[in-house]
């Protein structure tokens, strides 16, 4: 009957469709995408070392266990060239890797995606470097990412993972973008509101392991470029409101390249172990130097205490009473007894009671006074305005002699 034979084709052709898959899947197995990247390494073997220097040439896939660190990296499968030498103008994947960085980081101990990034588990390019749009795994951190994110120095992501053993030094070499980024930190004053390495102010969030946000927890309507946590840090520290409404952080005006690094550094904050042989000759806390120790002790004893301790000083100096900030967003309280006066045409007494612009928003959402804490901040606003006055008279008479 007709639909017997229309049931007899149908069957023809999905077993046909069938075995063209098994075939197409059987030699796929049997040349791995890796295979090419194999055959052209030889080659360039041969046209260095000769016949027997290629037949050296392991084949298959090739991967490092390092026990340590709980990794597997197959990314010498295709890197093949990492650990020869002569080939270091040689493309990638084919190219030696410097010899310096492995002296400190030999492959056997460290393996590969521990600093590059990437899956180590992957056999195949794009799984391997998972750089492909919304892959929320660890990307590599090469240039192709680097190219991306419109970062003038390509190989510049990799320091986030350098950071990883490095995040208590200071500056840590062949780390730029990370060194500027954590005198950023020291510069603006970001411990003023944050919490970083376990020391700071608590009226930002607890930068500690900001690394490890997940990245469903990031709203990216607003951002203009690629979705993705980099992309929505940099956004939020050029400019803080245009990620986040209600947002209480300043504008600080960065530009891309302070913005790029303060990402990098942010990102690599993680909730990391690694053996103690992995880390750096330096002290495993980020304690503050001896005249940093010796400053912060000064304005939480000295006369100025009460505006350190109430967070005053993350935005205002109070130079009489040698309280200094490192943001300076607003102006010098020493002279607010008479600068309220001049600029509102109030009294310090009726402004603090009842203020208005920026220190309305401040004064009702951060900084909370008691009506004894108000009192106190206006005595101590009279006191610091006639010190700021004698030391001007000083100055003068000083400048006379």
């Amino acid at each position: 009957m007709e639909w017997e034979k229309r049931e007899t084709l149908w069957i023809f052709i999905s077993g046909v469709v069938l075995l063209a898959v098994l075939v197409f899947l059987f030699w796929g197995s049997l040349l791995p995408e890796y295979s090419g990247y194999q055959a052209e390494f030889r080659d360039i073997v041969r046209d260095n070392a000769g016949q027997q220097g290629s037949e050296a040439v392991p084949s298959g896939i090739q991967q490092i266990w390092v026990a340590a660190l709980g990794r597997t990296d197959r990314c010498p499968t295709c890197h093949l060239g990492m650990s020869w030498k002569g080939l270091e103008r040689e493309p990638n994947p084919y190219r030696s890797h410097p010899v310096k960085i492995l002296e400190k980081h030999p492959l056997a101990e460290f393996g590969c995606t521990v600093c590059h990034g990437g899956q180590g588990y992957g056999t195949t390019e794009e799984s391997a470097h998972a750089t492909q749009e919304f892959n929320w795994e660890e990307p590599l951190l090469g240039k192709e990412l680097g190219e991306l994110y419109l970062i003038s120095d390509r190989a510049a992501l990799e320091q986030i993972h350098c950071n990883s053993c490095h995040r208590y030094d200071r500056k840590t070499d062949g780390a730029a973008y990370i060194n500027s980024a954590k005198e950023l930190v020291h510069q603006k004053g970001c411990r003023s509101c944050h919490k970083i390495n376990g020391r700071g102010g608590v009226i930002g969030p607890d930068l500690m392991f900001e690394g490890d946000q997940n990245p469903e927890q990031f709203d990216y309507s607003r951002l203009s470029g690629v979705p993705s946590v980099f992309s929505w840090h940099v956004g939020h520290f050029k400019d803080p409101k245009s990620m986040v409404a209600t947002t209480v952080m300043p504008n600080f005006g960065f530009g891309s390249r302070e913005a790029q690094a303060l990402s990098m550094l942010v990102m690599s904050w993680r909730r990391q172990t690694f053996p103690i042989r992995y880390l750096p000759g330096v002290q495993l806390a980020d304690l503050p130097t001896p005249e940093e120790a010796e400053k912060e002790k000064q304005m939480l004893t000295g006369p100025g205490a009460f505006f350190v301790r109430k967070g005053c000083f993350i935005c205002h100096d109070v130079t009489a009473f040698g309280v200094e900030s490192a943001a300076k967003l607003g102006p010098d309280l020493s002279v607010a007894y008479s600068d309220v006066q001049s600029r509102f045409g109030r009294t310090l007494e009726d402004f603090l009671a009842a203020p208005t612009g920026t220190m309305a928003v401040v004064l009702s959402t951060q900084i909370h006074l008691t009506d004894a804490e108000r009192t106190e901040a206006i005595g101590l606003l009279k006191e610091a305005y006639q010190k700021h006055l004698q030391n001007q008279e000083a100055q003068i008479a000083g400048t006379k002699r």
